[in-house]
C-alpha cells in the first residue's frame, strides 16, 4: 500500500493579467512531483477576479492541461486553433518546440471553477511539434461503482480508457466524486508519482484513516502500488499519476527546458521572432480582448 508522503496547502497568487487563483504546487516543489510542474486552481463568483485572463504568451518544453468544472474559457493559439471550452471540457496543449496562446475566462453567473496542470516533457520531446487537443465532456468515460463516480481523462479504470493515450510520461488523470462513507482502492504502477487534490469535502487518504484531509489540500503518496481512499462526507478530488522523467529542470516563466543555455536560446528566439518552429495562420488581432 502507498502511504501519504506529505501534504501541501494551496496558496493564493496572481497570474496572467491579474487573475486571482490558488497555486497548489509549483516551482518550489520541483522535483517532488516529477513529471508534474505546477497545478493551479482558479475559481470565483466575482468576474473581476478572472476576466483579465491570460493574454498571449509563449510556452516551450511542457504540456498544459486545462480542465473546466464550471464556466467558459475562450482560447486561441499560434497553430490556428481557437474556440471555447465549457464545464466538463478539457484542453490538452503540448507546447513542444514552441506555441503562443491565450486563455480568456468568460463571465459566468455564479462560480467559475477550473484547473491547470503543467506536465514536463523529457529532453527527447522538448522540441517536438506542438499540438492541441480539445476534449469535450461527452468524450470522457465515466465509471460508477460503490458510491463513487470516476471520470477518466487519461488512463484506464474498470475496462474503460480515457481519450488521451499517447503521452510519453504515461499520465493517469481522474476526476473522482465519492458519496459519504464510501471507499475506493486503485492500483498504480510502482515508481510512478501519484497525488490527489481535494476540491470538495473531506476524506482519508491512508488505510489507517489518519489524519483527515480537507478541501484545498494536495496529498502526495509515497512509493508502492495500491492506494485506498475513504470519504467522510461528500468528497471530490483530482487523482493524477505519471512516470518521472528524472532529468534536470531549467524553468523560467512559461518555458521549461533542461539547461540554462536552452532557456536563454528560447527567450532570445522569442525576442527575435524565430520562436515558433510550426507557425500557423492565426489572426492575432481577431483574438485581442
Amino acid at each position: 500500500m502507498r502511504k501519504v508522503k506529505m501534504t501541501f496547502q494551496e496558496r493564493p497568487t496572481l497570474e496572467g493579467a491579474g487573475v486571482k487563483l490558488n497555486r497548489v504546487f509549483g516551482y518550489d516543489e520541483v522535483p517532488l512531483l516529477d513529471p508534474f510542474l505546477l497545478l493551479d486552481h482558479f475559481g470565483s463568483d466575482n468576474p473581476r477576479d478572472y476576466l483579465a485572463g491570460f493574454p498571449w504568451h509563449p510556452h516551450r518544453g511542457i504540456e498544459t492541461i486545462t480542465y473546466m468544472i464550471k464556466g467558459e474559457l475562450e482560447h486561441g493559439d499560434s497553430l490556428g486553433n481557437g474556440g471555447t471550452i465549457y464545464g466538463g471540457d478539457i484542453q490538452w496543449m503540448t507546447a513542444g518546440s514552441g506555441i503562443i496562446h491565450q486563455e480568456m475566462p468568460q463571465k459566468t453567473e455564479g462560480m467559475m471553477i477550473g484547473f491547470q496542470l503543467w506536465a514536463n516533457l523529457p529532453a527527447s520531446h522538448k522540441m517536438m511539434d506542438p499540438r492541441y487537443r480539445d476534449i469535450k465532456e461527452s468524450m470522457i468515460p465515466v465509471v460508477r461503482e460503490n458510491g463513487s463516480e470516476i471520470k477518466i481523462v487519461s488512463g484506464k479504470y474498470n475496462g474503460k480508457e480515457g481519450p488521451i493515450q499517447d503521452i510519453i510520461t504515461k499520465p493517469q488523470y481522474y476526476d473522482i466524486t465519492m458519496s459519504s462513507n464510501s471507499e475506493l482502492t486503485y492500483n498504480f504502477p510502482k515508481n510512478h508519482v501519484v497525488f490527489a487534490y481535494i476540491f470538495e469535502g473531506t476524506g482519508y487518504f491512508d488505510e489507517n484513516k489518519d489524519p483527515l484531509k480537507r478541501k484545498g489540500q494536495l496529498v502526495l503518496f509515497g512509493d508502492g502500488n495500491d492506494i485506498t481512499i475513504f470519504s467522510e462526507q461528500h468528497l471530490r478530488f483530482l487523482l493524477v499519476s505519471g512516470k518521472p522523467i528524472n532529468e534536470p529542470v531549467a524553468w523560467y516563466g512559461p518555458i521549461v527546458m533542461n539547461t540554462q543555455k536552452e532557456l536563454e536560446i528560447a527567450f532570445k528566439e522569442f525576442r527575435e521572432g524565430s520562436f515558433l518552429k510550426s507557425p500557423g495562420n492565426i489572426n492575432f488581432d481577431y483574438w485581442k480582448h
